[in-house]
């Protein structure tokens, strides 16, 4: 196994040698049989053990080990210790997915603050095996049946051309030693059962079923990057920047078949999963909506509109304004001034007697109302927004400037008649919204 995993290192993996590697070990005979074929082939690593004290005396004892390997193999070590279970539970997780978040944020850390190129983990074709089924048992597209990648940004899977049994027969052979982890004998877990019951029965059906699948996966692999090609392709023809969202024609999107295919390869990216609630977007009124973690789609009359919510204000959020408070969501500037100049979207002149300092910048609520300039009597601001065409993105990015909770101006539409300067006005406030 060392030649061939030499061969594999420096012909598909040459970026790793002369790089500074930092090998993930658990103590277990995957990561520490990875630790000897590196060292065996000199490549600059250190060690990273991760104790999330789930086991007791067991987990301790997997720290002391992978301690002692690596002062046997002379290499740099780290340990980083783990409240696990309460972790879980503050951030509502099952403890293996509190593990590998907590896992991969240490990484991250490391590999910045230590100066670390890349994070080697010992995952083998077993695993990969094992994660198509899971992926299959749960329903995923071509993307989740492509198995584990062997370059993941700064994560890099040496191993996974190898079998487990290769794994095992290079340890046994060479004398290594490992702990075993009582956990992984749980089929409580899906994994272990997968592991425990169902890939062993997959293997009696053919003696080299492992390798067939690996040669299936290597087609899958080839055909989601071809899928990849096209999608980028009509992505850069329907996506639309629009002011800082993206805008999806949906006659454009009714012409694609099969429909349900194409929008799940061109919206999946953005963490939708319900996609029947994606695909009725398309026939629904204006203003449903359907969120990820992370986006929103919306459909706005003829269009989908997508958007990050990282960049969607909450509705309620309060902005206290003062003259000179800078960082503000929207840059205004206010002064006092002698006479009138041009009032227009962005400048308006107010009474400064009928204003009550600190104004407020907020965003709508419901019931919202304001007297528009030039205009006699009152207006719901809901209304407002429908008479001027303004979709719905635009109305949840609305700022408005308030006295006392009382509409001074759409910022950018529209002021209030009611804070108009008069022929009686003696102090004069210039507002201009600063692009």
């Amino acid at each position: 196994m060392l030649a061939n995993f030499k061969e594999h290192i420096t012909s598909t993996m040459p970026f790793l040698m002369g790089k500074r590697l930092l090998l993930a070990c658990s103590g277990g005979v995957d990561s520490v049989v990875l630790a000897h074929l590196c060292a065996n082939i000199e490549l600059n690593f250190a060690m990273a053990h991760c104790n999330f004290n789930l086991r007791g005396e067991e987990s301790d004892g997997d720290e002391t080990f992978v301690l002692d390997l690596a002062s046997k193999l002379d290499v740099e070590v780290y340990v980083g210790r783990f409240e696990t279970e309460a972790f879980a539970k503050e951030q509502g997780l099952s403890v293996q997915m509190a593990a590998r978040e907590l896992r991969y944020q240490w990484f991250d850390e490391l590999l910045e603050t230590k100066g670390y190129d890349y994070v080697l983990t010992a995952h083998h074709a077993d695993d990969s095996l094992e994660t198509f089924l899971i992926n299959l048992s749960r329903g995923t597209g071509i993307d989740g049946l492509s198995g584990i990648p062997e370059v993941n940004g700064k994560v890099i899977r040496p191993l996974l051309p190898f079998s487990q049994n290769e794994v095992l027969e290079y340890a046994n052979s060479e004398g290594v030693d490992w702990r075993e982890d009582s956990s992984n004998a749980s089929t409580k877990y899906l994994r272990n059962k997968i592991r425990h019951e169902i890939v062993p029965s997959l293997k009696e059906l053919h003696p080299a079923f492992l390798q067939n699948f690996l040669n299936t996966q290597k087609h899958l692999e080839q055909t989601n990057d071809l899928a990849s090609l096209y999608l980028n392709e009509l992505r850069s023809k329907l996506f639309r920047e629009w002011e800082g969202e993206i805008k999806i024609s949906i006659a454009e999107l009714k012409k694609l078949h099969p429909l349900d295919a194409h929008l799940y390869g061109l919206l999946k990216d953005f963490g939708f999963t319900e996609w029947e609630d994606v695909k009725n977007l398309l026939t629904a009124t204006s203003g449903k909506k359907v969120m990820s973690k992370s986006h929103i789609l919306l459909k706005d009359r003829d269009h989908l509109i997508l958007s990050k919510i990282k960049n969607r204000v909450n509705v309620n959020h309060l902005v206290y304004l003062t003259e000179g408070t800078p960082d503000l969501p929207v840059q205004l500037k206010i002064e006092e001034v002698k006479t009138l100049d041009k009032q227009g979207e962005n400048v308006i002149f107010l009474d400064k007697e009928k204003l009550n300092f600190p104004l407020v910048l907020r965003k709508r609520k419901n019931g919202d109302y304001f007297y528009p300039f030039g205009m006699e009597g009152k207006k719901k601001l809901s209304k407002f927004f429908k008479d001027e065409k303004i979709d719905q993105i635009s109305k949840d990015k609305q700022w408005l400037l308030c006295s006392n909770n009382e509409i001074v101006w759409v910022v950018g539409k529209r002021a209030d008649e009611r804070f108009r300067v008069e022929e009686s006005t003696q102090q004069i406030v210039k507002i201009t919204q600063v692009k």
